[in-house]
């Protein structure tokens, strides 16, 4: 797994297609030739970030505020138990997610939206 992780660790997409060679090249030796496969024709697709500015890397690479907004649900819904009916789980479900987009969480800009406008100057200047 530490592996493959070293492949997103790159500084630019071209090392992390560097890096991705070498994965295949050393899961290869490790006879794990179906990894090595799966590897080699799915990594481009997983680079696609890279095209994104450098600061909104981490927050499109993972899922973390997904993860969050699931345990919270989770946290409110076990409290519960069982539900009578989906209406009533799908009801307490709404109610977390307005209070949470009311809250604090729910108004913290979660990446600049700026810095996209300026990667996009920067990306029509170079092709000019």
């Amino acid at each position: 797994m530490r592996l493959v992780k070293t492949i997103h660790a790159q500084e630019g997409i071209k090392s992390a297609r560097q890096k991705a060679a070498q994965v295949v090249q050393k899961l290869q030796e490790m006879k794990l030739s179906k990894a090595a496969k799966i590897v080699e024709s799915g990594a481009d697709e997983t680079f696609s970030y890279y095209s994104f500015p450098p600061q909104h890397w981490q927050h499109i690479r993972t899922n973390n505020l997904l993860e969050r907004l699931n345990k919270e649900i989770r946290r409110r819904t076990r409290v519960v138990g069982s539900f009578p009916d989906a209406e009533s789980a799908i009801m307490l479900i709404s109610a977390r997610l307005r209070h949470i987009m009311g809250s604090k969480w729910g108004a913290v800009r979660y990446m600049n939206m700026a810095l996209l406008a300026e990667n996009e100057a920067e990306s029509e200047t170079e092709v000019a």
